[in-house]
């Protein structure tokens, strides 16, 4: 046992390693997913590739943890196994301190939007590297200093302060978090973010006691062996906790794997619960349409705004009437509603305003900084100008080669033969009661109610 703790390769660390891997796949399994069986589309900006760096990060911490803690009988003369690179760069800032890190620029942007309705001053990619600043710091004073054994262990004098830096991480995510307690999210990200908090807290309370007596008592065999066996497999349920129970954009399919309601959800309006949100209501109405009308007001008619957001989408300029129709969608949310009002706009500006945004839309420099400057992305004019602009282009490019194409002309045919199954419909319910008996004749107690509405829709009776 004593020369298996010092050089490594005891059963329980071969166990250990095993866990790790198979906590590894299924966090990569959980990450692709959505990908490869919902078919979601990447989307682009801090909600993709902050989930990708919190994969990278449990890699990197799982693999520091195995290197540095002599889970292996290597020879540690090559540098690559430095005990500088894989437990202080590689388990501290690139694996525990980056996982934070991303924890804690999620529950910032829950803070910015919702709290103070606004897109988050800080980009996420000067954000993050702004809060993993700390760890640098004392990365580069530790490896300068130089303070770690042969066998990657430091003393009291240096154990406590690195803790510390571990707790005030802990620490400034917990108090983000409070900080937007007050809000009724609509996908439960606040209680996924607490969550994974309490998960994570209490295997981080572990994971702290066997770190400090995995650094300090290095002479007692079995402790060795039992606090480096607790330290892979809490920081395999770490990486798994910060991971699954994630606030990262919650839309559509990534909004929450666990629920199969979510699949159902083929529009943000849809996820919402905007009335008659992405389908035809029956009450639409069955109007013939005038060309002389103004565009955006023929826009409000859902059965020829989809048959001009086809003609678009074959002109390649489909982004503009989705805008349209998105805006639209938003409109019908009570100003009251601030919260939906903001998963709303938020989505809009991901989906259509952000430079290099899947559907951008061709609008000024003027509108989007207006728009991505927003004091209040709850406010009901919040994309009109934009939406002047996309008017304008719309009727400029596309509406007068609309009136001429095909799919005006199916539109038409449709909507004629729509009206003259309804007007088959009101002749048919005027001419027949709705009233029906199998008695006739004078048994029938409801003969003389009978002639009575036969005779009705304008019909004089006979005398």
């Amino acid at each position: 046992m004593a020369r298996c703790a010092v050089e490594g390769g005891c059963p329980t660390d071969y166990v250990a390693v095993a866990l790790s891997i198979v906590s590894f796949i299924v966090l990569l399994l959980w990450a692709i997913f959505p990908f490869l069986i919902h078919n979601v589309p990447r989307t682009k900006g801090s909600g993709f590739w902050i989930p990708v760096i919190q994969v990278v990060a449990s890699f990197i911490l799982l693999l520091s943890l195995v290197l540095s803690n002599s889970f292996f009988k290597l020879e540690k003369r090559h540098w690559w196994l430095s005990c500088y690179i894989w437990a202080v760069w590689g388990e501290g800032l690139l694996g525990f301190g980056l996982l934070l890190s991303c924890r804690i620029t999620q529950a910032a942007q829950l803070y910015f939007i919702f709290v103070k309705r606004r897109l988050p001053l800080i980009r996420s990619y000067f954000f993050l590297p702004l809060t993993m600043l700390p760890w640098i710091v004392g990365a580069a004073i530790i490896h300068m200093r130089k303070p770690l054994s042969d066998r990657c262990h430091m003393n009291a004098h240096w154990t406590i302060p690195v803790v510390c830096l571990h707790s005030l991480y802990v620490g400034t995510l917990v108090g983000v978090t409070a900080a937007v307690h007050h809000i009724e999210f609509r996908f439960d990200e606040l209680r996924d973010l607490w969550r994974g908090i309490l998960v994570s807290a209490l295997s981080i309370v572990v994971w702290f006691a066997a770190y400090v007596l995995n650094e300090i008592h290095d002479n007692i065999s079995w402790l060795q062996i039992a606090s480096r066996f607790l330290l892979l497999v809490l920081g395999s349920t770490l990486v798994l906790a910060f991971f699954s129970i994630s606030s990262s954009q919650p839309l559509l399919s990534q909004i929450s794997l666990r629920r199969r309601e979510s699949r159902e959800f083929r529009t943000m309006g849809q996820a919402l619960g905007i009335p008659d949100s992405g389908v035809l209501a029956q009450s639409e109405p069955n109007s013939r349409i005038d060309p002389n009308q103004p565009l955006d007001k023929l826009l409000l008619n859902k059965r020829f705004r989809q048959s001009f957001m086809a003609f678009a989408d074959s002109c390649l300029a489909g982004e503009s009437v989705f805008f349209f129709d998105e805006v639209h969608e938003l409109s019908k949310i009570p100003e009251d509603d601030c919260v939906r009002r903001i998963y709303m706009a938020r989505h809009i500006i991901e989906k259509y305003i952000v430079p290099g945004a899947v559907m951008e839309v061709n609008i000024s420099h003027r509108s989007r900084q207006e728009i991505m400057s927003t004091s209040n992305l709850a406010r009901p004019d919040l994309f009109r100008n934009a939406l002047n602009e996309i008017m304008q282009l719309m009727k400029t490019n596309l509406v007068s080669d609309y009136w001429s194409s095909m799919f005006f002309l199916k539109f038409q045919e449709e909507s004629n033969m729509r009206l003259n199954d309804y007007e088959l419909e009101q002749m048919t319910v005027c001419n027949f009661s709705p009233r029906l008996s199998s008695v006739h004749g004078s048994d029938d107690p409801f003969h003389q109610e009978h002639l009575l509405k036969s005779s009705g829709c304008g019909n004089d009776t006979d005398s």
